[in-house]
Order: C-alpha cells, then sequence, then structure tokens
C-alpha cells in the first residue's frame, strides 16, 4: 500500500505533467516488480508450460532440463549423436525386417548390377561426409556442428549394425554371430548416454587431482592412470564387456571385475584356467557353475530383449556327426 500512495501524493503536489511522469514512474516501478517475481532465467516454454496444468508443466520440467544439462552445457551435438545412432539403428533394423519378411511396398536390397551393397557402406560415407565438416565448421557454428553430428550418428548405427560381418568378413547378419553387432550398438548408445549425462572417464588429469604425500603429483597420477587401465584389460579379458566399459567411467567396477573369476569362455580363462591342477580345476569348476546359474539366465533375458528390437536371429543347424 505505500508504494502505491506516495507517488499519488507527490502527484498532486507537483501537478499537471509533473504529476503524470511521477505516476507513469510509479506504475513502471511496480511493473518492474511484478517482473522480478517472475524467473527470468527459465526457459520460454517451461514458463508457459506451467499454466497449462499437469501435462504443461511436466513439459516445461523437461524442457528446462534440456536448457540447463544440454543447451547451456555445450552438449548439443552429443545430444544429436545420440538422437542420431538411436534413429539410425531403428529404421535401418526396420527396414532389414521388413526385407526378411518380403513385404511388397518396402523398397527392398539396394542390388545395382546385381551387386549387393551392405548399408555398413553408406554408414562409411556418412560418417566421412559429417567427420569431415565437423571438423572444418568453426566452433560458433553450433546449429551446423550438430546437424553433422546426427549424420555422424546415423552413419555410426549403420557401421554398427553390421559390425559383426567387419569382425568375422562374413555376411551373418541373421546367424547367431550377427549378435555381435546389436551389442556394439548397445556399447555405444549407453557410453554416448553416459557422457551426455555428464559423466567422463577417469583420466590422467583425474589422477592429477589426488592428494599425494611426499610423491611428485604426475608419477603418482601416472601411475594410477596405468593400473586403472590395466584392471580394465584385465576385466574386459575376463569376459566381462559391459563391467570393462563402465568401470571406465567407475573405477571400482574394474577393480571387482578384475578380482573376481573369469567366464570360462573367456581369454583369461583359456590361457589360466587350463593349466594343471587342482586349483585350477576348482576355478573351472565354479567359473561353469557361475555361469550356468547366474549368467545365463541374465544372458538369455538380453537376447529376448534384443530380438525384440532387432528381430530373430537364426539357430545353428545342428552338426553332422563325423564318419
Amino acid at each position: 500500500m505505500g508504494r502505491a500512495t506516495a507517488p499519488r501524493a507527490l502527484s498532486t503536489v507537483a501537478g499537471g505533467g509533473g504529476g503524470e511522469q511521477v505516476e507513469h514512474a510509479a506504475s513502471g516501478t511496480t511493473a518492474a516488480a511484478k517482473r522480478a517475481d517472475t524467473p527470468s532465467g527459465a526457459p520460454r516454454i517451461a514458463r508457459a508450460g506451467a499454466r497449462r496444468g499437469p501435462a504443461g508443466r511436466m513439459i516445461g520440467r523437461v524442457a528446462d532440463w534440456f536448457d540447463r544439462t544440454i543447451l547451456s552445457s555445450g552438449r548439443l551435438p552429443l545430444f544429436c549423436f545420440f538422437l542420431g545412432v538411436i534413429v539410425g539403428f531403428a529404421f535401418i533394423r526396420t527396414s532389414t525386417r521388413l526385407i526378411r519378411a518380403r513385404v511388397r511396398w518396402w523398397p527392398g536390397n539396394i542390388t545395382p548390377g546385381g551387386l549387393h551393397i551392405h548399408h555398413v557402406v553408406f554408414g562409411v560415407v556418412f560418417m566421412l561426409i559429417a567427420g569431415v565438416a565437423g571438423v572444418m565448421l568453426p566452433g560458433t557454428a553450433t546449429v551446423w556442428r550438430s546437424a553433422a553430428a546426427a549424420v555422424f550418428g546415423v552413419g555410426s548405427a549403420l557401421v554398427l549394425d553390421e559390425f559383426a560381418l567387419l569382425l568375422h568378413l562374413s555376411d551373418v547378419y541373421w546367424s547367431e554371430k550377427g549378435r555381435t553387432s546389436i551389442d556394439a550398438v548397445f556399447v555405444a548408445i549407453a557410453v554416448s548416454g553416459l557422457l551426455l549425462l555428464g559423466m567422463r572417464p577417469v583420466t590422467f588429469n583425474d589422477f592429477l587431482r589426488v592428494p599425494t604425500d611426499g610423491v611428485r603429483p604426475w608419477l603418482a597420477a601416472a601411475l594410477f592412470a596405468i593400473l586403472n587401465l590395466g584392471l580394465a584389460a584385465i576385466t574386459l579379458l575376463k569376459g566381462k564387456i559391459w563391467t570393462g566399459l563402465l568401470g571406465l567411467f567407475i573405477p571400482v567396477l574394474v577393480i571387482v571385475g578384475a578380482v573376481r573369476l573369469a567366464r570360462p569362455h573367456s581369454p583369461w580363462a583359456h590361457w589360466f584356467y587350463v593349466r594343471p591342477g587342482r586349483r585350477n580345476e576348482r576355478k573351472r569348476a565354479l567359473a561353469t557353475f557361475r555361469e550356468r546359474r547366474f549368467r545365463q539366465p541374465i544372458i538369455a533375458a538380453k537376447i529376448w530383449f534384443q530380438e525384440l528390437i532387432a528381430g530373430r536371429h537364426d539357430l545353428p543347424l545342428p552338426r553332422r556327426p563325423r564318419r
């Protein structure tokens, strides 16, 4: 009340145009006070969504999170790459499933002159074009760099979808070995998703911040970094792919993965568990028991989920007994 009455009293004393100026200033002060009550830093869509009920408020929260986590932190190109991988993988898997089902209205394979061109070729072309464009574009061209990142993500999805072909140098797309391609795509999506959320692999600079007593910081950091990479390599050699990759972001995982037993068909088991001795026999038996009891149900659930998205793979043909 005090703000509103004082300017009107001054306007009667001043009279004429002076009073109008003072009253106009008072109204401007009131409008400024109202604007101060509104959070100016929130996105426009968030403020509009707050007036549209629960759904609008949810959209406003998502828009505010996107502005704070993606736009303000400069992760828009990474976000576009992430979306490009997902969209590219969804499109190419839908296409291959329609081709396999022999749907008439779908274009089908590209076979100019009888030559079947795999989609990994288009993926390599997309990655080359987008990679060169991303290097040439200046850092201020955020929109164009984000578009190049999206194209690079689509190309990466096309390449990783035929990762098994590159690994085995054979068309094993719908065979059991072709599941390696789906694993590669899932790994790419998971790692880029962690990077998008702000997580970073533990690097030399992170170890450089560790306090050391009487030891040079760079020497201690180098030792810690070598130890972390060594544990990650051991974890991967023990057949624990996800634990080794996630351990680059969370070091405690590689410690657990490196200490525990290897999977029975991993390179580590073939190198060390086949040696003669009761201790190695117990390790082989325990690793096989854990694989059947714990790992196989998880793998079966993973295969079910992968085939739900990517299509069912052909079962391996039974081997004929030798005569």
